[in-house]
């Protein structure tokens, strides 16, 4: 775990509910801090659903060790943004991952304690949804290392709101900081015009926030080139929807500043 100390800003991104885009934020939050000359590292530990790899078009690498430990899969030559995930250590993509709570803790610590992030700025952790051992692993191997806290994701609509509520009981439970709160798919960003418009609900997530004192970073919206581009390899931070991202992140950075 000495390991970690060399990481700056360790950030747990949550959701209460599978479906919300909760890696696809992650993955936009990590895009948008390197935009800003940060150096990021990406650990996915949803070990029975990795989708991190794909998203980056890392399919079929493979993870390289050092003295150090663990070295991460760079997605750029610059090495500005490190990804590490189950998915690098399977045979094949179509691998189901059947473990029980033991053997998941034991990948998810080594994950923590073995991983050489080097000079890192920004560790963004990937969760799998709900509250479940993945969960309080992370947050019991990290609490000695004073994590900035937890982003809980939600969507426009009431349920997935209401689920995140439950989520804020976790974090409050666990003792991990509620750093804020994302609405992810708030609105639709036409690939011809770039018009935004509403397809859900609206406003739910900073309602929530509002109501439970917890700071909205921003909403972000649907974009369906993302996925592609980022397969692709194409610079994702090019599209429209971005700009929301990196508004989110600009605000992540002031809160930062602003903590202990």
């Amino acid at each position: 775990m000495e390991r970690l100390k060399s990481v700056q800003h360790v950030i747990v991104v949550l959701s209460g509910k599978g479906g919300v885009g909760k890696s696809t934020v992650a993955v936009q939050l990590a895009l948008a801090l390197m935009d800003r000359g940060k150096k990021v590292g990406l650990l996915d530990v949803d070990l029975c659903g990795p989708s991190i790899p794909k998203m980056f078009n890392l399919e079929g690498r493979s993870i390289h060790q050092c003295s150090e430990g663990w070295l991460p899969v760079y997605v750029d030559k610059e090495q500005r943004l490190g990804v590490m995930s189950i998915g690098f250590l399977l045979e094949n993509d179509d691998e189901a991952i059947i473990w029980r709570g033991p053997k998941k803790t034991a990948m998810i610590r080594q994950f923590l304690s073995d991983v050489h992030w080097q000079d890192t700025e920004y560790l963004i952790i990937d969760t799998p949804p709900g509250t479940s051992d993945e969960h309080i692993s992370v947050m019991e191997n990290l609490r000695s290392f004073n994590p900035d806290g937890a982003i809980l994701v939600t969507t426009p609509q009431a349920v997935a709101v209401g689920d995140v509520r439950r989520e804020l009981t976790f974090c409050r439970k666990t003792g991990i900081p509620v750093i804020g709160i994302i609405e992810n798919m708030s609105g639709y960003v036409c690939p011809h015009c770039t018009e935004c418009t509403n397809i859900f609900s609206q406003g739910g997530g900073e309602a929530l926030a509002k109501e439970t004192g917890v700071r909205f970073l921003g909403s972000i919206p649907i974009d369906t080139q993302l996925s592609q581009e980022l397969q692709d390899g194409k610079n994702a931070t090019e599209l429209h929807s971005m700009a929301s991202v990196r508004e989110v992140a600009n605000r992540l950075i002031a809160v930062d500043k602003d903590l202990p």
